[in-house]
């Protein structure tokens, strides 16, 4: 296996830390639009693993899908990662299928709002533009594994192993997101520093949410809809949490069967404030403005003035918690609910593999799932999401190989 690693720094730079301790894959080209951040990941793999010639640094526009298609091809990559945020999945997505390459992304291709009814009915949905190339996938025989992150990613092989074994039937899966992350400066006091991408983090919160019902199909909701409290493991506690337009929503009902999917994200009231007055002064938007002589979006303009989620770790402590609330009937037809989640100690990502826990999280399961498909473990052509592939060797993999445990809380049944 060779891989076409497309964005260095912050996930990519985890991805090829956390993909360096395996030996599945021959060959990864850490590819960025700045060359010296390319290296800047090769280097730090090299620290780690003195002697471990199979990470090289290149250069790529990912907005460029030629680019992309001329890079895998010059290294013979059998397989390309996209690590940049969604603005590029489809210059990527169709590059790598142009190299004939086999792909794998964390985020999905964007969405656009329902130009009259944005808060009842979808436009453009979350991976609509992957999907409607699945037959072109098919024809190649050629696999796109898309959402194979953390969130999208693991909470999708979460709804897989409840459908198979956990439950008969299934009322909800519902994604829940929270953490007790804090980010202090050098002086001890709390600042605000989010810990993912601002740029998505404005693109997912601020967006109508997405929510299925099985008699209903796709649907949206106002932004930060349906507040509740979850109580969240691994000494997080109870969060309140909010809807929020995400991957999930739009993978699980094509292959899970549920009466309702939803995602929910712990975001804080703080969070939530910052995000609205974002919105309320345009500096949410992606259009760009002319300041002076030069024309600038303002999203990247509060993307700039934050600092890089992927420098936090040393002054970060907590835990994150990703998961997903199943409810319904198992196998034996009683009421069931249960809690599928994943925790991870930021003291612990950062001394075991140098990278803030989100970052982490999010990175090491695309490094599982190209594991299982070196293997022929997983397989398949088309535009697939985690949901159509056995659950068991993925998390199998994920507690042994990487030290990092699931578990499977069992709760009260509601009602």
């Amino acid at each position: 296996m060779r891989i076409l690693l497309v964005g260095a720094g912050g996930v990519g730079d985890a991805f090829a830390k956390t993909a360096a301790r395996r030996d599945f894959f021959d060959e990864v080209v850490v590819a960025d639009y700045d060359p010296a951040r390319a290296e800047r990941t090769v280097a730090a793999v090299r620290r780690r693993h003195p002697g471990d010639e199979r990470f090289r640094a290149a250069r790529v526009d990912a907005s460029d899908a030629a680019a992309v298609t001329a890079l895998a091809r010059e290294h013979g990559s059998t397989h390309v990662m996209n690590a940049v945020d969604p603005r590029f999945v489809m210059p990527v997505f169709t590059g790598a299928l142009e190299a004939g390459a086999d792909y794998l992304d964390m985020a999905m291709s964007l969405s656009r709002p329902h130009p009259e009814e944005p808060c009842s009915r979808t436009g453009v949905k979350l991976g609509d533009e992957q999907f409607a190339m699945a037959r072109r996938w098919e024809d190649a025989g050629r696999l796109a594994l898309v959402g194979m992150g953390v969130e999208p990613g693991l909470s999708d092989v979460f709804a897989r192993y409840a459908a198979d074994h956990l439950f008969s039937e299934i009322d909800e899966l519902g994604v829940r997101d929270g953490a007790n992350l804090v980010v202090r400066d050098e002086s001890g006091r709390e600042v605000f520093a989010p810990s993912f991408s601002i740029w998505t983090t404005i693109e997912e919160c601020l967006n109508p949410p997405v929510v299925h019902e099985r008699d209903r199909g796709w649907f949206t909701t106002p932004p930060f809809s349906e507040p509740e409290v979850f109580d969240f493991p691994g000494g997080i506690g109870p969060v309140e949490c909010v809807n929020v337009e995400h991957e999930e929503v739009l993978l699980m009902p094509r292959w899970v069967d549920a009466r309702r999917v939803t995602f929910k994200y712990g975001l804080g009231a703080e969070f939530i404030g910052v995000l609205k007055t974002l919105h309320a002064l345009g500096l949410d938007s992606t259009e760009p403005v002319r300041v002076g002589g030069v024309e600038v979006a303002p999203r990247d303009v509060v993307a700039a003035c934050l600092p890089d989620p992927a420098t936090l770790g040393p002054r970060m402590t907590g835990s994150t918690c990703a998961g997903l609330w199943v409810t319904g009937r198992g196998k034996d037809g009683s009421p069931r609910e249960v809690y599928l989640h994943h925790v991870v100690d930021n003291a612990w990502s950062m001394a075991e593999h140098e990278a803030q826990c989100v970052v982490w999280q999010t990175a090491v399961n695309p490094v599982v799932a190209l594991e299982l498909l070196a293997s022929g473990t997983w397989s398949g052509t088309g535009v697939l999401g985690p949901e159509a592939f056995d659950a068991v060797p993925f998390l199998d993999l994920l507690s042994t190989a990487h030290a990092s445990p699931w578990g499977c809380e069992e709760r009260t049944p509601r009602g």
